[in-house]
C-alpha cells in the first residue's frame, strides 16, 4: 500500500475510532457522570453495548439505527460525530502532514467538537474542556511551529478579554446576560491553539455563520430577536474556517477589492 494512502487512511479510521468516543464525552460529561466507567451501555434497557456492536459508524449501519437488545433507535448523532471526527482528523493529516501538529490538532478538533455538540444540547461549554484545552494549547506553542508561546499567550488574553469585554457591556447596557462566561474561555482557548492572529477572523467569521443561521431561526420561530442561540458552536466553525480556508479568504479578498489601489 502507497505510505501516504496508509497513513490517510489511518488517520481516518482513528478519528472514526474517537468520534466514538466523543460520543460518550457528550453524553456523559453535561450529566456528570464518568467517561471511563460503567463500558457504554444502551441508555434505554441498559444492556452492555458488545465490541462489535460498537464499530464506529459500521455497527450504526448494520443495526440500522437501533440497539441490538431492545431495538429503541440510536440517534444519528452518534454516526454523525464520529464520521465528522474522521473527516476533520484527515483534514488535520493532509493540512500538516506527520508532525507534531496534526497531533496538537487532532485534541483541539476532539475538543471543539465535544464543546459544541455540548453546547448545543445544553447551552453550557464545561470548564473541565476549556481550561485544560487553554493549557494544552499553550503547551503545545513550545514545540509546534510556527506559534510562539507569546502568540499563544496574547491569544489567550485577547481572546478572554474580547468577548469579557462584549458579555459585560452588554449586561450593563441591557440588564441581562447576552453571552456566558463558556464563550469567553472558549474564545481564549482557541486563541491559546491558534495565536493572538486568529482571534478577531475566528469572531468575525462565527458571527457571520452565527447571524446566517440565527437570524432565519427567529424569523421562523418569532422570537423577536430573543431566541436563546449558542454561540460556542459558531466560534468552532470559525476556527476551522480560519485553519483551512481564511488564507484563501483574505487573498481574495485583498486581490478583489484592493488590487486597483
Amino acid at each position: 500500500m502507497n505510505t501516504q494512502l496508509f497513513f490517510l487512511s489511518a488517520s481516518y479510521i482513528l478519528g472514526m475510532i474517537i468520534g466514538s468516543f466523543l460520543n460518550v464525552c457528550i453524553y456523559r460529561i453535561p450529566a456528570g457522570l464518568s467517561i471511563v466507567h460503567p463500558p457504554s451501555r444502551c441508555p434505554h434497557c441498559e444492556t452492555l453495548i458488545r465490541w462489535y456492536q460498537n464499530i464506529p459508524l459500521l455497527s450504526w449501519i448494520v443495526l440500522r439505527g437501533r440497539c441490538a437488545s431492545c431495538k429503541a433507535p440510536v440517534s444519528y448523532r452518534y454516526p454523525l460525530i464520529e464520521t465528522l471526527s474522521g473527516v476533520l482528523y484527515l483534514l488535520a493529516f493532509l493540512y500538516f502532514g506527520l508532525s507534531w501538529s496534526t497531533l496538537v490538532f487532532w485534541i483541539f478538533f476532539s475538543l471543539l467538537l465535544v464543546i459544541t455538540f455540548i453546547d448545543l444540547d445544553h447551552q453550557i461549554i464545561p470548564n473541565v474542556l476549556s481550561l485544560p484545552g487553554i493549557v494544552v494549547g499553550f503547551a503545545s506553542a513550545f514545540f509546534v511551529q510556527p506559534l510562539t508561546w507569546q502568540d499563544s499567550a496574547f491569544g489567550i488574553v485577547l481572546g478572554a478579554g474580547l468577548l469579557w469585554s462584549v458579555a459585560t457591556g452588554y449586561r450593563l447596557l441591557m440588564g441581562a446576560e447576552g453571552m456566558g462566561m463558556g464563550d469567553v474561555k472558549l474564545l481564549a482557548m482557541i486563541g491559546a491553539f491558534l495565536g493572538w492572529q486568529a482571534v478577531l477572523p475566528v469572531v468575525f467569521l462565527g458571527s457571520v455563520v452565527g447571524t446566517m443561521i440565527g437570524v432565519p431561526l427567529m424569523l421562523i420561530k418569532g422570537e423577536g430577536g430573543k431566541l436563546a442561540i449558542p454561540f460556542g458552536p459558531f466560534l468552532s466553525l470559525g476556527a476551522f474556517f480560519y485553519i483551512f480556508f481564511w488564507a484563501e479568504l483574505f487573498n481574495w479578498y485583498v486581490s478583489t477589492f484592493f488590487q486597483s489601489i
